[in-house]
């Protein structure tokens, strides 16, 4: 089976040190928020250059559809937030609600399956 990557699109508030958003995303990964199943990595982007300016991305690789499925819902079908596992809940609600410009759930995203 292809992965699945899915691209998260961040936009901090105006009032937030990216510094300071930047170790609490090494935290996150240090505290194993990210030890998801499936899940083969994650990658924390800023952005250098482009329209998105003063923004970050994150990258998330599933090893199947089946994984990310498993842990999102099938296209059209997603999982229920409040199905979502502790860690990723600790994450969404209690370290990137405090950066992001938005709720975590209403952030631009996409998944994409390998061709």
């Amino acid at each position: 089976m292809p992965p699945v990557v899915s691209v998260h699109e961040y936009v901090l508030r105006p009032d937030v040190d990216p510094e300071e958003f930047e170790r609490a995303l090494r935290a996150a990964r240090l505290r194993g928020l990210f030890d998801l199943p499936g899940l083969r990595d994650v990658q924390f982007l800023r952005t250098l250059r482009g329209t998105r300016g003063h923004a970050y991305a994150a990258i998330w690789i599933y090893e199947s559809r089946e994984a990310w499925e498993a842990l999102w819902g099938a296209p059209g079908d997603a999982t229920p937030t409040e199905a979502y596992s502790d860690a990723w809940r600790e994450w969404e609600d209690n370290v990137l609600a405090r950066f992001l410009d938005r709720d975590p759930d209403t952030i631009d995203f996409a998944a994409y399956e390998e061709v």
